[in-house]
């Protein structure tokens, strides 16, 4: 009974941690610690992180929104697809995690890479500079998830497109369905989706007009 009971209770404290995390999570930002960053260099995040980049439609030239770089994994690909004019504004909240990504950048010689600490939602980005944006499992981190893409929105030229990824069993994971409906809110457009309910991307774009 005990070597049963064991496992159950393992499990049961991990369901409990994750339940806990995304409530909290809704009310205030609540983003994977700095020291928490290597867990996110693993395979399974790099298997994903290869198919995200191909959704991404990159091409040498454009600029690139990487909003909740992190410890810039996915930063420093997009910088050397769109070498040599291309460039990529890494943005994330934590001080920490954008030291992370510099030494990164640094470490794989890009220098087309500008960093930015600041929350999204607070009006802290440039209007209509960006041909792409990015937000991998980091809506959910997110309180006012509608000022945050309304500012993305705003960011972007006209038509340009927002990237979103949410995989499971990500504590912030978002559903596809409020995702569009926090795009209409936010005043973005469906372009195209592809993969399933564990792992799904969704291209958002901004109208060419008003």
């Amino acid at each position: 009974m005990m070597y049963i009971a064991a496992p159950v209770l393992i499990v049961a404290l991990l369901l409990a941690v994750w339940f806990g995390w995304r409530l909290i999570s809704e009310r205030r930002s609540l983003p994977c610690p700095t020291s928490l960053a290597w867990l996110l260099e693993n395979p399974f995040t790099a298997a994903y992180h290869s198919t995200v980049l191909a959704r991404l439609e990159l091409s040498p030239g454009i600029r690139v929104l990487d909003a909740g770089c992190g410890p810039g994994l996915l930063t420093t690909a997009m910088a050397a697809a769109v070498t040599p004019q291309g460039s990529v504004l890494a943005l994330d909240i934590q001080p920490g995690m954008v030291t992370k990504a510099r030494a990164r950048a640094a470490k794989a010689g890009l220098a087309n890479i500008d960093y930015l600490v600041a929350p999204l939602g607070q009006g802290k980005l440039p209007r209509s500079q960006f041909d792409r944006a990015l937000l991998v499992t980091v809506l959910g981190e997110i309180p006012d998830k509608v000022a945050a893409l309304k500012e993305i929105r705003s960011c972007l030229k006209p038509g340009g497109f927002l990237s979103i990824t949410e995989v499971l069993p990500d504590p912030h994971y978002q559903s596809m369905a409020k995702i569009r409906a926090l795009a209409d809110q936010a005043g973005l457009r469906f372009r195209n989706k592809f993969g399933n309910t564990f792992m799904f991307t969704v291209n958002l774009e901004r109208p060419i007009g008003p």
